[in-house]
This record gives structure tokens, sequence and C-alpha cells, in this order.
């Protein structure tokens, strides 16, 4: 650990996070808790919550709420479910709570989020700008198992095909509890797809 607060390399953290960071990053380039306290009482630092804090200055981004979920719950926290889905676009639905994938070890006392607890393999999971998301086919998989209505699964099949976000093999071959529902939606898809033509 550095023994002196290092601004530039805080901001380069911060910068991969929509301007955000947590105690323990910053203490990683040398600030004090003395130190952060400081910065936020002189506004340079906003504090969002124990352990989270905001770049003052940094501009407003896009799913700044996503950012903030997934460093409150962890370094391993993941956005999945019907928030992954809605990051995506891939339906109308607007989750009342941020799902997250966490280890099983994580601490779930967070309000307003929802924990699933679930081992991900770095394959499932892609990065948007820092921010950690399950990958389109494990999220349709996922929100099958949750018990997603076909209509809305079928529509987030056909965008994420339609918008080049996945493919049908990857769909085919997705992990996790709703993949035999994706694999029967997708026979489904196709029927109507060459029903169609």
């Amino acid at each position: 650990m550095k023994t002196n607060s290092d601004h530039d390399s805080l901001y380069r953290i911060a910068e991969t996070q929509a301007g955000y960071f947590t105690s323990e990053q910053a203490r990683s380039v040398g600030f004090t808790p003395s130190l952060l306290a400081y910065h936020a009482q002189v506004r340079q630092f906003e504090r969002i919550e124990r352990g989270l804090y905001r770049l003052i200055r940094f501009p407003a981004t896009p799913h700044e709420d996503l950012f903030v979920a997934s460093l409150s719950a962890g370094p391993h926290a993941v956005i999945s479910h019907d928030s992954a889905l809605a990051f995506y676009e891939l339906s109308d639905l607007m989750p009342s709570e941020i799902h997250l994938t966490v280890p099983r070890t994580s601490s779930r006392r967070h309000p307003g989020l929802r924990f699933h607890t679930n081992r991900l393999e770095e394959s499932e999971v892609s990065r948007y700008n820092g921010l950690r998301v399950t990958t389109v086919p494990r999220t349709i998989a996922d929100v099958a198992a949750g018990g997603l209505a076909d209509e809305l699964l079928i529509q987030a099949i056909h965008q994420s095909l339609q918008r080049g976000l996945t493919t049908l093999k990857k769909l085919q071959d997705v992990k996790g509890r709703g993949r035999k529902r994706v694999a029967h939606l997708i026979a489904k898809y196709i029927q109507n797809e060459e029903t169609e033509i």
C-alpha cells in the first residue's frame, strides 16, 4: 500500500466505475479514513453510503444506480437477472429491485438489492464501461429459471439475436437452471420464424 495519497490512481479507479470508488480502493492508493473524510468535507468526494464515495466533478453517466449497487455488494457482484435484462434493453420489464449474483459467502444486507447466490464463470460475465453484467445468454437463462413469462422470453431471444448481442449457438449452449426452458423457447422461436417465411 502506498503511504501518500495518489489522486491520479484514485481517478483511474473511479473512472472505470462511473466516478464511484470504495474506501478499500481509496486505501489501496494511500487515502486514510481521515483523508477521505477531509475530501468529503471540502466537497471533492461525496459520501454515498458507508464505504462508498463518488468524485464530485465526475460527469453523470447512465446506469449509475447499477454501479452503486455493484460496489455496495462487493467486488465479486455481477448485475444479473431482471436488471441485466433491463440493462440490455431486451424487455419492457422495469425491476423494482436491482438484481445481483454474488458468491454464497457475500453479505446480503442491502435494502433495494435482490441477491442471487451462484458461481459464475468469467465467460458468463461481460464488462460494459467497468460494470460487470451477466452475458446475454446467461441473463436469459437466469430469468427463464426465475419464471419470466414465455412471451417476454421469446421477445428477449428475438431482440438479442436481431441486435447481434448473441447467437443461437450461444443461447443453446447456455448454462444455468433455466437452460432447458431456453432450449424449448428457442425451438418455438425457430418454428415461428420458419412459419413466417
